[in-house]
């Protein structure tokens, strides 16, 4: 399960995606993640499913590992659609016992399981086709303006850069702690929830305690080498925006203004 985690990856590939600049990267998933609160009909969210289609296309990451992500999130879905199904109320369609399901209950299940399985694909596609430090200096630089009300943009940007950095790091320390434990006759799989809720104790303690370690061995890494902010740092690869980049800002707003104007045909 751990390693069908996406989010915070970096996949090495020659793709249009790869070579954009990061801050077009991070815009455009907030712009795809807007537009899918926005799309509330077959119509938008055709366009939403075109635009992810031709971006997952062009990043040329095989399709198979961006699906992996949300295995890990499957179980979050399944319960967000089942309560959407049986609690919206409105016109019953199917009625069983004490439970019943309604149009409305269809069609809020079936846009919720849409939205959440594209806003995880979209994110994955920006953590996949952005190395993290390209991703720290994009949120700095689009978070610059905050800078006036006196809030630390480059720290936050470091902390969330360290984040996305932990997760593969992570992932490969919980396999390593998951294989030396069931070679000593773990069992997590068997029983139910409660017995493998228990199995996962022997497994969480050592990996807070490596995940407290690197994030000591980090931080002395940092001191030593007199890491005191970002006040006055220089960046040897400063961003820079090309005539591709402007081309995709254009090619999200036009995709940002057809959602909308498929949305009002919609309710026409």
């Amino acid at each position: 399960m751990m390693r069908d985690i996406t989010i915070g990856q970096y996949y090495q590939t020659e793709s249009v995606l790869h070579r954009l600049d990061p801050r077009v990267k991070i815009t455009g998933t907030f712009i795809f993640i807007i537009s899918l609160f926005v799309a509330k009909n077959i119509t938008s969210y055709a366009v939403a499913t075109a635009f992810l289609t031709a971006v997952i296309l062009l990043s040329r990451i095989p399709f198979s590992f961006i699906v992996r992500g949300m295995k890990a999130v499957v179980i979050i879905l399944f319960i967000t659609v089942v309560f959407n199904l049986f609690l919206t109320p409105g016109i019953t369609f199917v009625s069983f016992w004490r439970f019943k399901i309604t149009y409305e209950g269809l069609k809020t299940a079936g846009y919720t399981a849409v939205r959440l399985t594209y806003l995880i694909l979209g994110s994955s596609i920006m953590t996949l086709t952005t190395t993290p430090n390209n991703l720290t200096d994009g949120l700095e630089s689009l978070m610059k303006p905050l800078k006036v009300f006196r809030i630390p943009v480059h720290e936050i940007a470091m902390m969330m850069s360290i984040a996305l950095r932990f997760i593969p790091i992570l992932m490969e320390e919980t396999d390593k702690i998951m294989k030396a434990q069931l070679s000593r006759g773990a069992d997590f799989e068997s029983g139910g929830i409660i017995k493998r809720s228990r199995a996962l104790i022997p497994l969480l303690v050592p990996l807070f305690v490596s995940a407290f370690r690197r994030a000591n061995d980090l931080a002395m890494a940092m001191e030593a080498r007199c890491y005191h902010g970002g006040e006055g740092r220089t960046k040897m690869k400063p961003l820079v925006y090309r005539s591709s980049d402007f081309t995709a800002y254009i090619v999200l707003c036009l995709y940002f203004a057809l959602v909308i104007t498929a949305q009002r045909v919609g309710m026409l």
